[in-house]
């Protein structure tokens, strides 16, 4: 790709804003680099997906250090759905080819339509209690409590139904290498509307996650030699620095807001997704 300092400039810039809005509500800056570099950079769409995944990368490790340090991810449950979503990027990732994008983006933006009034009924945001029964999610102690930033509460809950989390993270993964959005819209709506977990828990267990799931499909790019350095290195940079300010910024702010944040990009995401689906070929 040949690149003026203007346009890497402006990719950069694209490129921060959208990692501090992925690395807030946990979806990846993916959902909004790729439209942008294909529409107002006019890039191919397969070298703006395996950009959009590098980005996605540097945005999982900018921001996890500091939720980690803050004690709201759950390493335990994200491990334990990480294993659907590498599963699943790594099979959209050798199914690329033969698939009709107009239906998948269909697909994917009326799943996530479909969960938007779940989301914004959680307002309150009050978390599931731990699982004391015995069950799959009690047996693994998927749970766990931490200290809200915003109103210095200490928060416990528990996940429930895991079983139908892992299935919608495995369609995550495939979601992620089909579309390079990173899969985070479907990580937030597994672990929060069906797994019940605190927003702020579901959007930086996201934000953890969405950096494996990419990595598994950004290395099949690499192999296809799609990967462009010059596209690719503005867009990691800017990630980077914007899921930083992006991390620094979630600690203090309300679940409400992150909640309403969340709602909104997920709207944006699924209005585009089904434009995108329903449009002649």
């Amino acid at each position: 790709m040949t690149a003026s300092p203007p346009m890497l400039l402006g990719i950069f810039l694209l490129s921060t804003g959208a990692g501090l809005l992925g690395s807030l509500v946990g979806l990846g800056g993916g959902v909004f680099v790729v439209p942008a570099l294909t529409l107002l950079f006019h890039v191919d769409f397969r070298h703006a997906t395996a950009a959009s995944l590098v980005g996605i990368i540097a945005t999982s490790s900018g921001a996890a250090p500091t939720y980690l340090r803050d004690g709201v991810t759950n390493l335990r449950i994200g491990a334990f759905l990480e294993l659907a979503t590498t599963l699943g990027a790594v099979a959209g990732a050798h199914v690329v080819l033969g698939a009709d994008p107009r239906h998948l983006f269909l697909l994917f933006g009326l799943v996530l339509a479909a969960s938007l009034p779940a989301t914004l009924r959680r307002r309150d945001d009050r978390p599931r209690a731990a699982a004391s029964a015995p069950g799959l999610a009690h047996r693994l102690r998927l749970e766990g409590a931490y200290v809200d930033g915003a109103t210095g509460a200490r928060i416990a809950y528990g996940a429930s139904r895991p079983a139908l989390g892992l299935g919608v993270m495995f369609g995550a993964g495939v979601a992620s290498a089909l579309l390079g959005i990173g899969s985070g819209p479907f990580k937030v709506l597994a672990l929060d509307g069906i797994m019940g977990l605190p927003i702020k828990v579901s959007t930086t267990t996201s934000s953890f996650m969405i950096g494996v799931t990419a990595v598994a499909s950004a290395a099949t790019y690499f192999l296809r030699g799609e990967i462009d350095p010059l596209l690719a290195a503005p867009v990691a940079l800017g990630s980077l620095l914007g899921a930083r300010i992006g991390s620094r910024l979630l600690h203090g702010t309300t679940n409400r807001t992150i909640r309403f944040l969340t709602a909104a990009a997920l709207a944006v995401v699924a209005t585009e997704m089904i434009r995108k689906g329903l449009r002649s070929p």
